[in-house]
């Protein structure tokens, strides 16, 4: 098993792949101040009530889908935020690329993603640009479990 306890969510490290689907590891970058984010899946379920179960609900999950919300600070200059930034009217191909997960034990998710920008800029006038967007998966995920130790 990888690293073991509880952490702070700040050890979470996200990647995102700057040019689009083509992105080599070198141009898979950080997306600078980052606040919160917030992982969810939506599971497909089929159901079914078979007479051989007096009246009892079956049940099967036969698909899912991966979404992440994330918001924060608009950080002008810095490459990950510009790149989210500037799929502001983006469509289709334009908005979509690949993005990877860290999570603190070591274990990895990397997925192709489609990127629905929702708030490129704004907040009060006394406050910093705001970036908030979802990272939708665009097929089956790759999860690779946390390094084992000896």
């Amino acid at each position: 098993m990888g690293t073991t306890g509880v952490y702070p969510v700040h050890n979470n490290v996200f990647k995102i792949g700057t040019k689009g689907r083509a992105s080599t590891a070198l141009e898979m970058l950080p997306i600078k101040d980052l606040e919160t984010f917030t992982p969810s899946i939506d599971g497909n379920t089929e159901e079914w009530t078979p007479m051989d179960q007096g009246g009892w609900t079956r049940r099967a999950v036969t698909g899912k889908g991966l979404t992440f919300s994330l918001s924060g600070k608009r950080n002008y200059g810095d490459p990950g935020n510009d790149y989210i930034a500037g799929l502001m009217i983006g469509t289709g191909q334009e908005v979509e690329t690949k993005f990877e997960w860290t999570m603190p034990s070591g274990a990895k998710l990397a997925m192709d993603c489609v990127i629905n920008l929702t708030t490129p800029a704004g907040g009060d006038s006394t406050n910093i640009d705001g970036l908030e967007f979802e990272l939708l998966s665009d097929g089956k995920p790759t999860f690779t479990p946390a390094p084992t130790k000896p």
